[in-house]
């Protein structure tokens, strides 16, 4: 499953944010996220947590045989695995090009650093050696996983213990922890890797990416180094260019960084060596409360229920009086309604009385009409109305009479031809 990609607004967000010296988190520019070290039950089993990013590392051991070109040194093998549960971009079963490059970066930094002691795992020269197998979970990833990768597997190295073994003749008796104690690890320096992220072709430079600030990077520079300010590997992957200054500059910020991770962890496992040999809890037990395993085991609490009436009694007489109730302010308006008994609901009493106005008009509309139709019909005239509505203004039509016209006309007609009879006998 692909990861979602960001979009164009985030992007431009991160770079000016970037720009401005600010980050999401709060941090400033050369900041490292809060880093939480715990230790599991048994020897070898680290959680580090760098910010939200959570990494589990658990060294284990076997009698092998050695390598033919180095009888007399035992075998130091590094495994990162990209769980699914840690983001939805790894793919269970197969090898990312991610995993990859963290596997030969922690190979890089913790054996080719020579800071085991690989000869001190021989058993039998050419027969039986130590191999030290280191296991890297991750559980959530937030960004910078090789940061947290090399915490946790230097540490892991460190807490670790190998079964004690005995050599007679050819025989090879391995002793339990019961038997015998474990011994520890041969370790000379711890190295630690610390990322550099580069923004705008170099311009910009961060300590511990977060997660999106690692989308939108367009380098990373990851350098390997000790307490002793060794520089044990650097790597850098992008495709940038980087100048000597700024390599120099990224160096003696790792130096500083390394110091402050190197007394952390070295803090960390004292105070999980005093509560193992003070025999309370620890590792994986103490960061989890005894309650919250056992929850249906709780212990009684001490209540007192014989005088509970009387104290009932004595709190209600001591307690202040009631306040008064005080009717409701609310004034009763048109539009306005109340809820409970013995209040008013003044809703739509302004649409009753604009009703009532519109149907007392309608009624002296109406008796107008009427009048004025008993009027005409009691002058003898016939009276056409047209209206189309009862709001539009009444037109009214007084027909013609063709009888008069008629009579009107034949009269004038004789009047005409008895004048030409007179002119014609003058």
């Amino acid at each position: 499953m692909k990861d979602t990609p960001l979009s164009n607004c985030e992007r431009d967000f991160l770079l000016k944010a970037i720009e401005d010296k600010k980050r999401l988190d709060g941090r400033q520019t050369y900041d490292y996220r809060k880093i939480k070290i715990s230790f599991g039950t048994d020897y070898g089993c680290c959680f580090v947590d760098l910010g939200q990013t959570r990494v589990m590392a658990q060294v284990s051991c076997e009698l092998v045989a050695p390598k033919e070109n180095r009888p007399n040194e035992g075998i130091m093998f590094f495994n990162i695995e990209l769980s699914p549960m840690a983001s939805p971009a790894f793919e269970q079963g197969r090898q990312s090009e991610l995993s990859v490059k963290l596997n030969r970066q922690l190979e890089r930094c913790l054996r080719n650093s020579k800071c085991i002691d690989t000869e001190s795992l021989c058993v039998m020269s050419g027969e039986k050696v130590w191999q030290i197998r280191v296991d890297v979970h991750t559980l959530n990833n937030d960004g910078n996983l090789m940061d947290a990768a090399s915490i946790a597997a230097i540490t892991a190295l460190c807490h670790f213990r190998r079964p004690d073994v005995s050599i007679q003749g050819q025989e090879v008796t391995v002793y339990s922890p019961e038997e015998r104690d474990p011994i520890p690890l041969s370790i000379y320096h711890m190295p630690i890797s610390v990322s550099f992220a580069f923004f705008q072709l170099g311009t910009y430079l961060l300590v511990d990416p977060c997660e999106r600030e690692e989308r939108v990077m367009d380098g990373l520079l990851m350098i390997a180094m000790n307490k002793h300010r060794e520089i044990c590997s650097i790597q850098s992957s992008g495709g940038i260019m980087l100048l000597k200054e700024q390599v120099m500059r990224c160096s003696k910020i790792a130096a500083v960084k390394v110091s402050e991770i190197t007394e952390l962890i070295n803090e960390a496992l004292l105070n999980d060596k005093t509560a193992r040999k003070a025999g309370g809890r620890c590792g994986f037990a103490e960061s989890v409360p005894q309650e919250r395993i056992t929850a249906l085991k709780k212990d009684e609490t001490p209540v007192e229920m014989t005088d509970v009436t009387e104290t009932a009694n004595d709190i209600i007489q001591k307690a202040e009086a009631a306040p008064q109730t005080v009717p409701s302010p609310v004034v009763p308006v048109p539009g306005i309604g109340q809820v409970g008994q013995g209040l008013q609901n003044s809703w739509g009493l302004e649409e009753d009385d604009d009703s009532d106005d519109e149907e007392d008009r309608n009624d002296d509309s109406v008796d107008a009409r009427v009048e004025k139709v008993t009027k005409m019909e009691e002058g003898g005239a016939d009276v056409v109305e047209i209206s189309d509505s009862e709001e539009e203004e009444v037109v009214i039509l007084n027909p013609e009479k063709p009888e008069k016209n008629k009579n009107t006309g034949s009269k004038s007609h004789q009047k005409g031809a008895a004048t030409s009879k007179k002119r014609q006998k003058k």
